[in-house]
C-alpha cells in the first residue's frame, strides 16, 4: 500500500513534468538569457553600454511610445467589446449557438492569415473598404501607408480575432453565475443597468482580472500584423517595441540591442499587471 501512495503521490508532478520541461527550455531560459545578454560586453564582462547606447537611440522611445499608445487603445477596447459580445450571445434564444460560433470563427483564422486578409481589405487601390467608402464619395484612405491611420489600422486587425477570443472567457464567467441571483434581483425589481454593474460585472471579477492580464501580455508582445502589414512604418507610426526587437536580431543582427529591448518590455509588462492586479484587489476589497 505503502508503494501505491507513493506513486499516486508522485503521479501528478510526474504528469505535467513534460511541460514543465518544455516551458523552461523555450520560455524561460530564453527569458534568462536575454537578461544576461543585455549586460555583457563583447568581450563576456558585466557593462551597461548596451542600454546607455540604447537609451540614446530615438528610435527606441519611438517604439516605446507607439507600444504604449497602442495598449492604452487596445486593451480596453477588445475588453469591452469582448465583454458586450459576451453578453450578447449569452442570452437565451432559438439558434443563438449558430450565432456564437460565427462571432467566435475569427479566432479559428491564424493571427497571420488573418492579417493578409486584412491587407487586401484595407487596400488603397482596390480594397473592398475604401469601395464601399467610395460608395458615400470618400476618397481612398491609405490605412496601411498613411501615418495617422496606420497604428488604428493594426488595432483593427489585432481586436478582429482577439475580441473573439477573450470574450469566450467571458461567456464562460457568464455561464458560472447562478441564474438564481438574477431572479432575485428581478423580484427585487432591479433593472438591466442596475444587474449589470451590481451583479454581473462584480462576479465576474477574477475573470476580469484574468482576461485584464492576459490580455495585456498578449498585447505587449504582438508582432505578426506589424511585420506582415506595415514592417513598423509608415514613418515608425506602428514599430512596436516587439518589432523592434526582431530587427535589432535578425536585421541588423545586434544581439545585445535586442536582449536589452526584451528585457525592458518583460519589466514593463510585469510593472502594468502588477498595477493591474493591485488594482483589482483593492477595488475588491
Amino acid at each position: 500500500m505503502g508503494g501505491i501512495y507513493i506513486k499516486n503521490k508522485w503521479l501528478p508532478y510526474l504528469m505535467i513534468a513534460p511541460t514543465v520541461i518544455l516551458i523552461c527550455i523555450f520560455k524561460i531560459y530564453p527569458i534568462i538569457q536575454s537578461v544576461v545578454q543585455g549586460v555583457l560586453s563583447s568581450d563576456g564582462g558585466l557593462t551597461l553600454d548596451n542600454y546607455k547606447f540604447l537609451f540614446a537611440d530615438k528610435a527606441f522611445w519611438n517604439s516605446l511610445k507607439v507600444t504604449l499608445k497602442f495598449n492604452v487603445i487596445i486593451i480596453p477596447l477588445q475588453i469591452v467589446i469582448a465583454f458586450l459580445m459576451a453578453m450578447l450571445v449569452n442570452v437565451k434564444l432559438r439558434g443563438i449557438e449558430i450565432f456564437r460560433t460565427i462571432l467566435y470563427l475569427p479566432f479559428c483564422v491564424s493571427l497571420t492569415i488573418s492579417t493578409v486578409i486584412w491587407q487586401m481589405l484595407l487596400n488603397i487601390n482596390n480594397g473592398v473598404v475604401n469601395s464601399f467608402l467610395g460608395l458615400f464619395g470618400v476618397r481612398p484612405i491609405g490605412f496601411l501607408i498613411d501615418k495617422k491611420w496606420a497604428l488604428f489600422a493594426i488595432i483593427l486587425i489585432s481586436s478582429w480575432r482577439g475580441c473573439a477570443y477573450w470574450m469566450m472567457f467571458f461567456l464562460a464567467g457568464l455561464k458560472g453565475i447562478d441564474r438564481s441571483v438574477y431572479e432575485s434581483a428581478k423580484i427585487d425589481g432591479s433593472g438591466f443597468f442596475s444587474t449589470l454593474f451590481r451583479i454581473t460585472i462584480p462576479l465576474l471579477k477574477n475573470t476580469s482580472l484574468f482576461v485584464l492580464v492576459a490580455n495585456t501580455t498578449a498585447n505587449f508582445l504582438l508582432f505578426a500584423p506589424v511585420q506582415i502589414a506595415t514592417e513598423g512604418g509608415p514613418q515608425g507610426s506602428t514599430d512596436l517595441l516587439m518589432y523592434e526587437a526582431y530587427k535589432a536580431a535578425f536585421v541588423y543582427s545586434n544581439r545585445s540591442r535586442q536582449a536589452c529591448i526584451v528585457t525592458i518590455l518583460l519589466v514593463i509588462v510585469i510593472a502594468v499587471c502588477v498595477v493591474q492586479n493591485v488594482f483589482m484587489k483593492e477595488k475588491e476589497a
